[in-house]
């Protein structure tokens, strides 16, 4: 049994939680549950150890960032093992995964050390003659970090090692189908020099969570899952800052200027079904020019039937399960919707063998009406729905027709395209001759409209967690 890890020390609350392998069912792991007096005891220790996170050289937070770093490249092969056996990607997927947190941390190493100010002449007009100022960043403050199943590792990331980089305190609830990954990294932060109080690890139910949303001792909530449950945090969060990385069902768009057909077919298959397609910028809804509809198709469906379901240990799986039976229940009855309302199927839609019936396969529609939910809600899971364009424009004009905008995908080989695409989407970050679902953390990433509010990627992130101070002063 895993203990959490509450402001510096490892406690038992009396009360487990089991994590589930979402391939087998499974028990892998029980954790320490946490509930409303350990989150009070571990919020009371981070706003204790703000004097001190405050005061920390640059250097020193720098030397903190890299020992975690450091650490998840010593362990990482323990630390893929345990990510696949709690949250079912391939263990392909979670080095992957570990790599990426392991650079989210060594990108703040260096921005640890860029938290620059300012200084300039106020005299732009007689109102400020005589005047100059300083401006100063300072951290905002404890930050609750709440954290997905999908990716429990680097997307916690996201939020703890900006956090350290500025020097605000930070207390985490991952998710409770997933914190076994996140413990073991308390275990790097814990001798890293980062001070004891200012770190917490609590596994939690989300009425307890809810605490981490309301408190008026947190100063910002960061927040990664499902808009359904961002937005409602959002309006309870109080005075606090708010960061929300929702959800989409993102869209990738094909010109008929394809030169490249491997490329564009090896790419797609990962977008739509990277992670059993369980990935906020997964590729949903694919818009192919009409003029080569046909061969893309044929290429797409030969790939994704390529795929092989199975256990996630097993270095030749390369799809995984969904997370549970709920979810993977969920997305076959929205199928089945779509087929009933004259959807056609081109490829999967079956339970593989292997496990406990969490393993779909990839699968296909196309001829899906606009309204059906494969089209309108998030998937979260390996279903795409193929599209054919007349034009660019009205392949853009699709991809707006969305109550989402995190990223998309465009493969054309003309400028003028890319650049319409650029001003027209209505998206967070639009990827050329790639699909929506790249991302490398030290980039801006977030969404317009349902996908959320505010940037990560860890320069980003950090501004949100720093506050300007000015001095203004007279020269004599």
């Amino acid at each position: 049994m895993r203990k959490a890890y509450l402001a510096g020390e490892w406690i038992d609350t009396g009360k487990t939680l089991d994590v589930h392998n979402p391939y087998d069912g499974s028990v892998v792991e029980q954790v320490a549950q946490c509930g409303p007096n350990e989150i009070d005891r571990a919020l009371d220790a981070a706003v204790a150890s703000l004097e001190e996170t405050r005061r920390m050289e640059p250097y020193q937070r720098a030397e903190a960032l890299s020992y975690v770093r450091d650490g998840l490249r010593k362990r990482a092969e323990e630390f893929a093992v345990a990510l696949s056996q709690e949250n079912g990607k391939t263990l392909a997927e979670s080095r992957l995964e570990v790599a990426r947190t392991a650079a989210t941390f060594d990108v703040a190493v260096g921005e640890a050390t860029r938290v620059y100010g300012e200084a300039y002449d106020l005299g732009i007009n007689a109102m400020g003659a005589g005047r100059r100022c300083i401006v100063r960043h300072y951290p905002v403050g404890v930050v609750s970090a709440i954290a997905p199943f999908n990716f429990p590792m680097n997307l916690a990331a996201h939020k703890i090692a900006p956090a350290m980089a500025v020097g605000c305190p930070v207390v985490l609830k991952p998710a409770s189908m997933t914190p076994v990954t996140a413990l073991m990294m308390a275990e790097l932060i814990e001798k890293s020099g980062w001070p004891k109080g200012a770190f917490s690890v609590l596994p939690c139910n989300r009425a307890a969570g809810q605490m981490l949303v309301e408190d008026e001792r947190i100063k910002l909530l960061s927040f990664t899952g499902s808009p359904e449950v961002g937005w409602k945090m959002k309006a309870s969060a109080g005075t606090k800052k708010v960061v929300l990385e929702l959800g989409g069902n993102a869209g990738l768009i094909i010109d008929n200027s394809v030169t490249d057909w491997d490329w564009l077919i090896s790419r797609a298959v990962l977008g739509a079904f990277y992670q059993c397609g369980q990935v906020c910028i997964s590729v949903q809804r694919i818009f192919v020019h009409q003029d080569v509809m046909g061969e893309f198709r044929a290429r797409f469906k030969k790939a994704a039937e390529a795929l092989k379901s199975g256990d996630p240990l097993d270095e030749n799986t390369t799809l995984g399960p969904i997370i549970d039976s709920a979810n993977r229940e969920r997305l076959q009855t929205w199928v089945k919707e779509a087929l009933e309302q004259g959807a056609e199927l081109v490829s999967g839609n079956t339970v593989a063998r292997g496990g406990q019936g969490n393993n779909m396969t990839a699968t296909i529609l196309e001829e899906v009406d606009p309204s059906c939910r494969v089209n309108t809600e998030e998937a979260f899971g390996p279903v795409v729905t193929l599209t054919p364009v007349a034009s660019m424009e009205e392949a853009f004009q699709m991809v707006n027709d969305s109550k989402f905008g995190l990223q998309c995908g465009v493969f054309t080989q003309d400028f003028n395209t890319v650049m319409r695409a650029l001003d027209v989407l209505e998206v967070g970050g639009v990827i050329h001759n790639d699909v929506p679902s790249f991302r490398v953390d030290n980039m801006p990433y977030g969404g317009v409209k349902d996908s959320g509010l505010g940037r990560e990627g860890v320069k980003y992130a950090m501004k949100d967690m720093l506050e300007e101070r000015v001095l203004v002063y007279q020269v004599k």
